[in-house]
């Protein structure tokens, strides 16, 4: 699993194309808030306050990550290296996971310059230092919980699709349902609720994002994630 996990690491810094996905993931959040006009904006909010931060970042996640992991299995069978990775003295599983570990560590990896937000915010409180902390790294948590949810979507739909561009567009189909699909049924009723909202991200990611670690919210994005990587590990058997 290790040999699994180094080579995603080093092919995606290898290209080019890496260091962009990361570099726009912290371009895209910098100018939403401190360039751009608007809700996100930290200067023109008048509150020295993150969380527009984590609010944006789960969404552009839900388009970045699909991008990192197309290629997991599609570029394995493209390029014929199935096979072989299939003889190696390692199980299905061990496969798969070293992929996802990888991944993980990617997305953190993308997420600490992210800190210089923080840094920023912590400064520009009044008095200084004046934001929750304890808030702000709980939706780091939610993040890599979130970001676990998107990567393990992305590897099934690699696998389904064996075509990168295929995978990219079954991932962010599936990333957009559970993101907004959910919330949009519940906003169909204006008289009842169904409950639908509880199936959907935003609830359980907000809710940690509030400092509220409940183990609701880690059981849900455990048990997507579980679920993916099982219906991965199904169809690599039977390949």
């Amino acid at each position: 699993m290790k040999a699994i996990f180094n080579k995603e690491i080093q092919s995606f810094f290898s290209h080019a194309v890496g260091y962009l996905l990361v570099s726009s993931f912290l371009i895209i959040n910098g100018l939403l808030l401190w360039v751009f006009k608007g809700y996100s904006n930290v200067i023109y909010s008048g509150f020295a306050n993150i969380n527009a931060f984590f609010n944006n970042s789960s969404w552009v996640l839900a388009l970045l990550i699909p991008a990192i992991t197309m290629k997991s299995f599609a570029d394995e069978y493209n390029n014929g290296t199935l096979e072989i990775l299939k003889t190696l003295p390692i199980s299905h599983t061990q496969i798969i996971l070293g992929k996802f570990w990888a991944y993980i560590a990617i997305i953190i990896i993308a997420l600490i310059p992210s800190l210089v937000f923080v840094y920023s915010t912590y400064q520009l409180g009044n008095p200084v230092g004046n934001i929750d902390l304890g808030s702000t790294f709980a939706s780091y948590l939610g993040l890599i919980l979130l970001s676990a949810t998107y990567i393990a979507i992305g590897i099934f739909s690699s696998i389904i699709m064996k075509n990168n561009i295929s995978a990219f567009i079954l991932s962010i189909l599936i990333n957009t349902l559970l993101y907004f699909g959910f919330s949009a049924l519940e906003n169909l009723s204006e008289t009842t609720t169904y409950g639908w909202n509880a199936l959907g991200i935003p609830e359980h990611f907000n809710s940690i994002s509030r400092g509220v670690i409940d183990t609701t919210d880690l059981v849900y994005f455990i048990s997507i994630s579980f679920a993916f990587l099982a219906l991965t590990k199904l169809k690599l058997d039977h390949e």
